[in-house]
């Protein structure tokens, strides 16, 4: 469960922290004219993520069972590439996000109310299809049979929407850059146990050997089914008795892509820089009274 508040909540404090910057500037500018075209493309890019999440969960449920498990392991691994790959730009980008979310709405601004409509629907509709995809392929990786991980996404995205508010009020100042270094760490473990589950979802569908192939089994000391079996699981993905090749490809993703993303080198040209940039990032001015 928090493995999948943790997604909900990264997931959706970018998109918050997105249509805030959005209104804040339309505001501030005194085009509250525009406001209408970006609530309608972030509301389009909702309905499209949910309706992307609801065609995987019923789509899937019409298919054999191998046919389920070549399906989700494919998705699974697709997620972990998708959501690394956000880290990572997300790492990068969260000191100057405001800057460029601006440069797009001045253009955006002058094409008309398609443009508008387009800008908003992309910088939301990124994040929205993320989130279902890794939630999807998270929820897969759990296989409980319980809605404790929807229950974990739904108050993640809740805690982000209020975060998301207090940011844009003011009321809030976050550093961007820590939080999402943080929070990228943690979702870099988590995307470990999915992407190991994924290649158990392709050996059991046959596509890759070795489904006997045991690393361990300590299902003894940590049955699947105790409270802390269930813990490990729902946090971490853990699996008492993984195959060779799942431990082979948690290490192998794991330890590379989490020293990489918290090695410094390569993020920033200074640490002068960053810091002053972080700070800037991180007390956004308070929104225009109305």
């Amino acid at each position: 469960m928090f493995s999948n508040y943790l997604i909900g909540l990264r997931e959706g404090l970018e998109a918050s922290l997105v249509v805030c910057i959005l209104i804040a500037y339309l505001v501030k500018t005194e085009r509250r004219d525009a406001l209408k075209p970006i609530w309608i493309g972030i509301a389009v890019a909702v309905a499209i993520a949910l309706g992307f999440g609801c065609a995987l969960e019923f789509g899937s449920q019409e298919l054999t069972f191998k046919a389920q498990e070549a399906l989700g392991g494919s998705l699974s691994i697709l997620a972990v590439v998708l959501v690394t790959w956000m880290v990572f730009w997300m790492r990068r980008t969260a000191r100057h996000l405001k800057a460029e979310l601006h440069g797009k709405l001045d253009a955006a601004l002058q094409m008309g109310t398609g443009a508008l409509v387009a800008t908003a629907f992309l910088a939301v509709g990124r994040e929205g299809l993320e989130t279902s995809l890794f939630v999807w392929a998270s929820v897969h990786a759990a296989g409980d049979g319980t809605p404790r991980p929807l229950i974990g996404v739904g108050l993640g995205i809740a805690s982000a929407v209020v975060l998301g508010w207090l940011f844009y009020r003011g009321a809030l100042k976050i550093n961007l850059a820590k939080f999402f270094t943080w929070t990228g760490g943690m979702l870099v473990v988590v995307a470990a146990g999915v992407l190991a589950y994924g290649f158990h979802d392709l050996q059991e569908a046959d596509w890759l050997p070795g489904l006997n192939d045991k690393a361990f089994d300590i299902s003894g000391a940590i049955p699947p089914d105790s409270w802390y079996g269930t813990l490990l699981k729902g946090v971490f993905n853990f699996q008492p008795d993984p195959t060779v090749l799942q431990v082979t490809v948690w290490l192998l993703y794991l330890v590379p892509t989490l020293a990489l993303f918290l090695a410094p080198v390569g993020f920033a040209s200074g640490k002068g820089k960053v810091k002053a940039s972080d700070e800037q990032e991180s007390q956004p001015s308070k929104a225009p009274q109305s």
